[in-house]
């Protein structure tokens, strides 16, 4: 295998700001550590919360000191061209995807990121690069909703809110995977369209005004259950339809932040990613065949088109084409 060049193309931030801040440029390949692996990316996922990121916004959250150039990029794909001296979960030339949210190093929005080789996967059957790429930032965050924070059981109701953006459209395949009944509240005709397509046992366009009465009509008691990717009042109406004692998770960082709920149980949870749950992601995703929808993939000198695509209406997930 070809040694890695000793600089890259890479999209990058001098100062945190608006996408006119994203820069295409070159700079140094990050030094490889000996628990890190060197990958040649091919795609990279684009997120919401990467505009967080890009604004600054989990530096003054974390109480950072960010060096810059700063490279965003949590999630991406491609292939292994180094490794440290004691790594021995990937081979070199493997098909891998990767979740490294802040990673010191940089992310994936450039040729080359050196990750952790904990955060590092083998690329399951089935799954192409270009899903691999944008697939574990949103399967990490709703798995955990599902799994560890409603703890949701075979048989139960569940109201997914927002079943057309990234988190929702993986927790509508994720729920049904745990033999849950699952109502969708989607975006627009296309998305209810596409959470239909994903095996959703009913869906209702949030646009419209009646999907209270859908939702009740699918859950006369109340749900079980419920998981918000996003919140407003849409959003706050929704979680009225959950039975007494039902359970309410939300990943941390919704805006707006979801509303006061009686007599139900609220969570809130950050979609961390560690090899426990990556493991159990990848297992989802090959005994599954869980997919991810990408409705927009943009050359990487573009990302700032992709930045402005994320203020829009868009389902599913939004990934960059880094390498060919």
């Amino acid at each position: 295998m070809n040694k890695p060049p000793n600089t890259m193309r890479a999209v990058v931030l001098q100062k945190f700001g608006g996408p006119d801040e994203l820069v295409h440029r070159e700079i140094a390949v990050p030094e490889l550590g000996p628990e890190e692996v060197l990958i040649r990316v091919a795609y990279a996922g684009v997120g919401e919360w990467d505009a967080f990121e890009r604004e600054g916004g989990y530096a003054d959250m974390l109480n950072m000191r960010p060096q810059f150039p700063y490279v965003l990029g949590s999630e991406g794909s491609g292939t292994v061209v180094a490794r440290g001296e004691k790594v021995s979960n990937v081979d070199l030339g493997e098909p891998v995807y990767a979740s490294a949210f802040l990673n010191p190093k940089g992310g994936f929005y450039a040729e080359y990121a050196a990750v952790p080789a904990k955060y590092v996967t083998r690329m399951p059957e089935g799954l192409t690069m270009r899903e691999a790429a944008v697939i574990s930032g949103v399967g990490i965050t709703a798995l955990r909703g599902l799994e560890d924070v409603l703890a949701l059981r075979q048989g139960e109701s569940i109201l997914i809110f927002g079943a057309g953006g990234g988190v929702g459209h993986m927790a509508v395949q994720l729920a049904k995977c745990l033999g849950a009944r699952v109502f969708g509240v989607a975006s627009g005709e296309d998305g209810v369209a596409m959470v239909k397509r994903l095996g959703c046992d009913a869906v209702a366009n949030g646009r419209e005004g009646d999907f209270l009465s859908k939702a009740f009509e699918f859950a006369p008691e109340g749900f079980d259950a419920a998981l918000f990717t996003a919140g407003g009042e849409a959003a706050d109406a929704a979680a009225g339809c959950l039975r007494p004692g039902g359970r309410i998770a939300f990943p941390h960082g919704i805006r707006p932040s979801l509303g006061n709920v009686e007599h139900v149980r609220v969570t809130g949870y950050y979609g961390e990613p560690d090899p426990d749950i990556m493991d159990r992601l990848r297992r989802y995703i090959s005994r599954n065949r869980l997919t991810a929808h990408i409705s927009h993939t943009i050359a990487l000198k573009d990302a700032r088109e992709a930045h402005a695509v994320l203020s829009r209406h868009y389902l599913g997930k939004i990934s960059l084409q880094v390498n060919p």
